[in-house]
């Protein structure tokens, strides 16, 4: 008697890019109006109002802008952040100085965000020279956020080679350790970033495609307002 043999074994197929892509809707709700008429002279002020709609319209994340910035050979790298604080001077945002953002804009201290709020069909995208604030603001900042965010700081060695999985759970929980134990401790590669910015385009979808684009462009003091064909 022949033994039995297993069922040859049929991958499952994979799936259609094109057809799913395809299948995917934009802006199929409504979307709020947007007068450029109507926005006020420095972009910082619409920047908040836009946000604080957003966090009202229930968009998952509204803080977290991707962050784009170059090597010291100009090529280009992109990651997602999350946004610390925005004022007249900057909008903000941390990471290690060792990290590979950190390294990249030591070398070109010029880089962009963009942020994406699809429950209402917009975007703002923000460009200009970045800076470092001083050491003991960055410490204010690691320190008036969570436990989670300390020991996440204490780990360190962001963006370096890691041997094993095994290795990050060890410095983890020996970070949360110390994270509870020592709720001031220091981190002294946390850095603190601050965006001056140049430019600042609001873009408002219109799901007939009628995009409304405001461009706000650093002139000295001020800012000069100008719209964008879509």
């Amino acid at each position: 008697m022949e033994p039995d043999l297993p069922e040859p074994h049929t991958p499952p197929a994979a799936p259609d890019l094109q057809a799913l892509l395809r299948s995917l809707r934009v802006w199929d709700t409504a979307l709020p109006a947007f007068d450029p008429a109507t926005a006020p002279q420095a972009p910082l002020p619409l920047f908040v109002q836009w946000f604080a709609a957003a966090v009202a319209a229930g968009q998952p994340e509204p803080h977290t802008p991707a962050l784009a910035t170059t090597d010291a050979e100009g090529r280009a790298d992109i990651r997602t952040v999350m946004l610390h604080g925005a004022d007249e001077s900057g909008w903000h945002f941390a990471s290690h100085a060792g990290s590979a953002k950190g390294r990249q804009l030591a070398a070109r201290p010029y880089a962009a965000l963009g942020f994406y709020w699809p429950v209402q069909g917009r975007q703002v995208r923000v460009r200009g020279p970045v800076r470092t604030l001083p050491a003991e603001v960055a410490h204010a900042d690691l320190h008036a956020r969570s436990t989670g965010a300390l020991a996440s700081a204490l780990v360190g060695h962001q963006s370096e080679p890691l041997p094993s999985i095994d290795e990050l759970e060890r410095a983890s929980d020996a970070a949360w350790e110390r994270a509870g134990r020592e709720p001031d401790a220091p981190a002294p590669s946390w850095t603190v970033y601050e965006l001056d910015p140049r430019e600042v385009e609001f873009f408002q979808g219109d799901a007939r495609r009628r995009h409304v684009r405001l461009k706000y462009t650093r002139t000295g003091d001020g800012w000069d307002r100008s719209l964008l064909w879509p």
